[in-house]
C-alpha cells in the first residue's frame, strides 16, 4: 500500500500505455498512436470538469486500493486521463470519463470493479494530436491548450474529431515542479473523413 500512496503522492516510478510517434512536422504538438488497450473507468455527468475529474479519480483509487472482486491493490499508472463529451446545447450536462490505465500485468484479465460506477473500457487503437504544457491545470487552463492545439491543427489542415476531447495528467497535486499535462484531440480516421466530404 506505501509504494501505491507514494506513487499516487509524487508520481514517480508509474507504468505508461505505450505509444508510437506518428512523423509530424509540427514544433507545437506531438502526433502518437496508443495500441488497443484496458483502462478502468468511471463516468461524471455534471457541469465542471475539476469536481468530475475529482470525484472520477477518488472511485478509481479506491478501485487500485482493492475496491474490486478480488480486494488486491494495483499499481498506479499514468496518465489520468478524461474523455471530455460536452452535451448538446450551452447548458447542457457534460459527460465526463475519467481512467486509469490498468497496468501490463493485468491487461490480459483485470481485476473486476465492486463498485458499480466503475467499469473496465477496451480502448481501441488511437491517433490522437497531443500538446504538452506544465504548471498545475484546471479546466480553463486546459480549455486554453485545447483552443491552442485546435488553431494549430487547422493551420496545418489536420481532421480532427470537433466534439469531444481528452485531458491527460501525469503528476499528483503533491508534485510542485516540472509537472506535465496534457490535451488530446482525436485524429480522424479514414471513414470519418470521407463520411463528411
Amino acid at each position: 500500500m506505501i509504494k501505491t500512496v507514494q506513487q499516487a503522492l509524487f508520481s514517480t516510478g508509474l507504468q505508461l500505455p505505450k505509444w508510437e510517434p506518428v512523423e509530424n512536422k509540427a514544433t507545437d504538438y506531438e502526433v502518437r498512436k496508443y495500441g488497443a488497450t484496458k483502462w478502468v473507468s468511471t463516468k461524471v455527468i455534471g457541469m465542471e470538469l475539476d469536481p468530475a475529474i475529482s470525484k472520477g479519480f477518488m472511485r478509481l483509487f479506491n478501485y487500485i486500493q482493492g475496491n474490486n472482486e478480488k480486494k488486491v491493490k494495483i499499481e498506479m499508472t499514468a496518465p489520468v486521463t478524461c474523455l471530455v463529451d460536452p452535451g448538446a446545447g450551452p447548458i447542457c450536462e457534460t459527460t465526463f470519463t475519467t481512467s486509469f490505465y490498468i497496468p501490463e500485468e493485468h491487461q490480459a484479465d483485470p481485476v473486476k470493479p465492486s463498485d458499480p460506477d466503475v467499469f473496465i473500457e477496451q480502448r481501441p487503437e488511437l491517433t490522437v494530436f497531443v500538446r504538452v504544457f506544465g504548471g498545475f491545470t484546471n479546466a480553463q487552463k486546459a480549455q486554453e491548450e485545447l483552443i491552442k492545439l485546435s488553431q494549430s491543427l487547422q493551420r496545418d489542415g489536420q481532421q480532427f474529431e470537433e466534439n469531444v476531447y481528452y485531458t491527460a495528467g501525469y503528476d499528483s497535486p503533491f508534485k510542485l515542479f516540472n509537472r506535465k499535462n496534457e490535451v488530446w484531440l482525436i485524429k480522424k480516421t479514414g471513414e470519418d473523413v470521407k463520411t463528411e466530404a
